[in-house]
């Protein structure tokens, strides 16, 4: 008989929910970094705000994704997307540097939909390159 902790349907629910805590705990760290209140300006209708946090969610999902597919260990997996987080923590720093002409952060707040939708793509494609690079 099978060990409890090897059973497929065991290890999938294990996964998912560290996978789950992490994104929780990684949108909290997005959010200490940014001058808004994701949820409030969600919950108020920032479409901009929206679009910005679902690109970091599908990114950091995408990369946790990357992780469990080529690691065993939930430690490792844990570890790899917590690198692949700081990366595209990294982005948000580039890409608010290469934009000198205004504050990234203020355009989001301020629901200006394309400067939301950079960024949700930015965290969304950089998500596919750092996944690729996990070993």
């Amino acid at each position: 008989m099978m060990p409890f902790w090897e059973h497929d349907m065991v290890r999938t629910a294990a996964n998912f929910s560290v996978a789950v805590l992490c994104i929780v705990v990684f949108l909290a760290l997005f959010e200490l970094v940014t001058k808004y209140k994701n949820w409030e300006e969600i919950r108020n209708g920032n479409v901009a705000v929206a679009m910005a946090t679902g690109g970091k969610i599908f990114g950091i999902s995408n990369i946790f994704r990357y992780a469990l597919d080529r690691h065993e260990s939930l430690l490792s997996m844990i570890g790899w997307g917590l690198y692949g987080f700081l990366l595209l923590l990294a982005a948000y720093f580039i890409y608010e540097f290469l934009t000198p002409k205004f504050d990234i952060d203020e355009e989001i707040a301020n629901d200006n939909r394309a400067v939301g939708f950079i960024s949700m793509v930015i965290s969304v494609g950089l998500s596919f390159v750092i996944g690729e690079g996990i070993q």
